[in-house]
């Protein structure tokens, strides 16, 4: 017995010792779009930017995001459509006022969504109605947010300068997650380590690199590179439609120089393109230009304050992660606990048995995911404690992705807004 243990554990050890050495460093938090000094002022000409915010019963938050998103400091044309999802809590009347008391009306859209089509997620289908009128102003960019983001004054002006800078066609952030209640601070820090774990912002942001991600609260995209990829139809009924996005962009091939741009450049669709940025790494052939990174500044409004909120969070897509797969889903059941319990329970075993090799073996693994932990536990300013309770927090996230999987074998899959998305796929 003490063979397998032992056996185990030094196989837990050397897959996290992979992890840190060379699975794109997604343990750091250095990928940061306020850490960048960002300007718009070196740019030639403002590139014209419209907002798209699908909103469906969403007047508790509506206020604060919606206020954020019309003082943006933000000195180029700048215009807002809200898309009412058929709310039935006076969303639309709420955003008419906040506009007003900003002093903005002119600058909100307002648009009546109709009835969902099949084939379509809620979502995207309200995002589709919502470029389809923004187009009518012909932005140069589009910025896909959710209505329960609260955006920093600046945000736009740096996606814009990020965007314009680097000759990105897609610039997403992370937006920090609320992180109040004693669940958010055991939880939610996971989660958005988990994601890094599956997307390493290093390997999206390398054009190099086949990874692509976005976070769908905050998503600045080139017109050019929607209507390149033939626009949200081809994801309408992805639940992970961010990551969906990210990809269907990477895949699709870089745009051309831009005439507000510092300087002009070549095609980098042009087999002798030169880098847009001296230190950047050059581009594969027909491979878009994304980025993600967090953010600091710009949060999410939306409460999980409790486990059945951020378990329903979590097990609305799990399952969907893994492409539906029973046989992804297994892997997952059993790597987890390799990863993540095998350490902690090597150090009690050990130490119950007397086997010091065991004991200190699973104690330099558990040591390992915890300072893999800590920069993300840092950065949501919880107590340095919390990165030591990773193996339980693995164990919850491991127990919510198996429901995930049961929920969508009975028909319960993907439930959202009042909506059910039972066998919709990630395209």
């Amino acid at each position: 017995m003490d063979v397998i243990v032992l056996g185990l554990m030094l196989l837990s050890l050397t897959i996290w010792l992979g992890l840190l050495c060379f699975w794109g460093q997604f343990w750091r938090t250095d990928q940061q779009l306020e850490v960048e000094t960002l300007y718009t002022t070196s740019l030639q000409s403002l590139p014209a930017v419209c907002a798209v915010v699908p909103a469906r019963n969403e007047a508790e938050l509506i206020s604060a995001s919606l206020r954020s998103l019309l003082l943006q400091d933000y000195p180029g044309s700048f215009n807002v459509f809200l898309v009412d999802d058929r709310s039935t809590d006076r969303t639309a009347n709420f955003a008419e006022g906040v506009a007003h008391a900003v002093g903005k009306p002119q600058q909100l859209h307002i648009i009546t969504g109709v009835s969902l089509p099949n084939g379509w997620s809620g979502k995207l289908w309200a995002v589709e109605q919502g470029i389809n009128s923004a187009s009518l102003f012909a932005p140069d960019y589009f910025l896909l947010t959710d209505a329960d983001i609260e955006h920093d004054p600046d945000n736009l002006r740096r996606l814009v300068a990020k965007a314009v800078q680097e000759d990105l066609d897609l610039v997403s952030i992370m937006v920090r997650l609320r992180c109040e209640s004693f669940w958010e601070k055991l939880l939610i820090p996971a989660f958005v380590f988990f994601f890094q774990k599956l997307y390493p912002f290093r390997w999206v942001n390398n054009p190099n690199n086949a990874t692509a991600a976005a976070a769908g609260g905050s998503i600045l995209i080139a017109r050019e590179a929607l209507e390149r990829i033939g626009g949200i139809q081809v994801i309408r009924q992805a639940l992970i439609d961010d990551c969906a996005l990210a990809d269907a962009v990477k895949k699709s091939g870089g745009v051309g120089s831009r005439e507000w741009g510092v300087g002009k450049q070549e095609s980098r669709r042009d087999s002798d393109a030169q880098c847009p940025m001296p230190n950047a790494p050059c581009p594969m052939p027909n491979q878009g230009r994304i980025w993600l990174g967090l953010s600091t500044l710009t949060c999410s409004l939306r409460p999980y304050d409790s486990l059945a909120t951020i378990w329903d969070m979590v097990a609305r897509s799990a399952y969907t992660q893994l492409n539906y797969s029973p046989l992804l889903l297994l892997g997952t059941l059993v790597g987890m606990p390799l990863i993540y319990l095998v350490p902690p329970l090597c150090v009690i075993l050990g130490a119950v048995w007397g086997n010091w090799a065991i004991a200190l073996t699973g104690l330099l693994g558990w040591l390992l995911m915890t300072f893999a932990y800590y920069p993300t536990i840092r950065f949501y300013k919880c107590s340095p404690w919390l990165a030591f309770s990773l193996p339980a927090i693995a164990f919850l996230y491991t127990l919510m992705t198996l429901d995930s999987a049961l929920r969508h074998w009975q028909g319960r899959g993907g439930a959202w807004k009042g909506r059910v998305y039972p066998n919709s796929d990630n395209l």
